[in-house]
């Protein structure tokens, strides 16, 4: 028994539950991803496999990322703290530089590397969480008061402002609500929470009314038929393909609004295509799945003997839970359209890596305190 217990201690579990369902998500992201862009992949590229190659190469190094976090022990990032921000920034900002920043429908978000790209944005948001984790656990006593978290608020304020000028408000209200719920959950006084609170929700009719595109956005959200081959079209397409589903689907790979009626079948909206093929059901058993990562996450959040872990763990996987709570709002129309990918399905191979990577984290933390995440008591020998 002794000798079974010194083992124990040596090796300990970490959550593999959640790196199977993580692993399953990302495979089952590929099928999608083929389903929905097999017919533009024949008409654009004459390959009805392109998009899947692609999803795959990331797949192949998003395990890769994940393994190796997996066990890198997580307290040595709060020494990258610094490093991160500056990379993010110094990213963001390279988006804006000709010859380096990459175009696409009206929007500068990416940065070319050859036959590949880089979405900054999406690694703005993990560096954000390192840096709050960080701040947080190192200044506990300074949290209640407004000045205390300003470190934090500036370096999410300074990311917010270079993705808003990208234009990208999906991700800026994403790290908006995402710095909100790291300053509450770091412990900070309700009053130091509500002024910081009030200017968020008032920015967010500002950064509207400040470019026409988001004007004509809202008002298709309104009145999609309003424009029915214009801003509304998307939303309606999206509406068509979750109606066309009903409770059980079509059946997988015969959606037809992938073929070329749905914008973004492949990313953005991939999960109208889920919906069509696989129904109401379908999607039920996809949140499910999804609220478990949640739940495992907030788990191993709790469980954590440390304040650093506690903050990083929750963080990343708000970054997670927000961003699929957006996406599925979008595409069922019950907020204004935006692009932002469904995270491990959407194609994309920056959020598949990075998010990969962020549960290999969760699994390092969970593991390191196993003890506390199995409610297990230390055993005296």
């Amino acid at each position: 028994m002794k000798a079974l217990l010194i083992r124990s201690r040596r090796r300990p579990r970490g959550d593999i539950a959640l790196l199977v369902c993580v692993v399953l998500m990302a495979c089952f992201g590929c099928v999608m991803i083929y389903s929905a862009s097999s017919y533009v992949g024949e008409v654009r590229y004459g390959d009805s496999f392109y998009f899947v190659k692609k999803q795959v190469v990331g797949l192949v190094a998003g395990g890769a990322a994940m393994a190796f976090f997996c066990f890198f022990p997580y307290r040595k990032l709060e020494k990258f703290r610094y490093i991160a921000v500056a990379v993010s920034a110094v990213l963001l900002a390279l988006v804006f530089v000709p010859g380096i920043g990459v175009t696409n429908y009206g929007a500068t978000r990416w940065i070319g590397l050859g036959p590949l790209t880089l979405q900054p944005s999406e690694i703005a948001k993990y560096s954000f969480v390192l840096f709050a984790a960080a701040y947080f656990s190192a200044n506990a006593g300074r949290i209640r008061r407004i000045t205390g978290v300003l470190p934090v608020l500036g370096v999410g304020g300074l990311f917010c402002v270079l993705i808003i000028l990208e234009p990208d408000m999906s991700i800026t209200m994403c790290l908006g609500m995402l710095m909100l719920a790291v300053v509450f959950l770091s412990g900070a006084s309700l009053k130091t929470f509500a002024a910081i609170l009030v200017p968020c929700v008032l920015a967010v009719p500002v950064l509207i009314i400040t470019e026409p595109y988001r004007l004509q956005r809202l008002s298709a959200f309104l009145d999609p038929w309003s424009s029915p081959q214009g801003e509304g079209y998307q939303l309606i397409q999206s509406l068509y393909a979750l109606g066309n589903g009903g409770l059980f689907g079509v059946g997988l790979f015969n959606s037809t609004q992938k073929y070329r009626f749905l914008p973004f079948a492949e990313s953005d909206f991939i999960l109208s295509v889920m919906g069509e093929e696989l129904g109401f059901i379908g999607l039920a058993v996809f949140f499910c799945a999804c609220g478990f990562i949640v739940w495992r996450g907030f788990k191993i959040a709790r469980g954590c003997n440390n304040r650093f872990g506690y903050l990083l763990a929750a963080g990343f996987t708000l970054v997670y839970g927000i961003q699929v709570a957006v996406n599925a709002l979008v595409v069922s129309g019950s907020i204004p359209p935006t692009g932002l990918p469904l995270p491990l399905i959407s194609s994309g191979n920056t959020s598949l890596i990075i998010t990969m990577a962020s549960m290999g984290v969760l699994y390092n933390i969970s593991r390191g305190d196993a003890a506390a995440f199995n409610n297990k008591m230390p055993v005296a020998v």
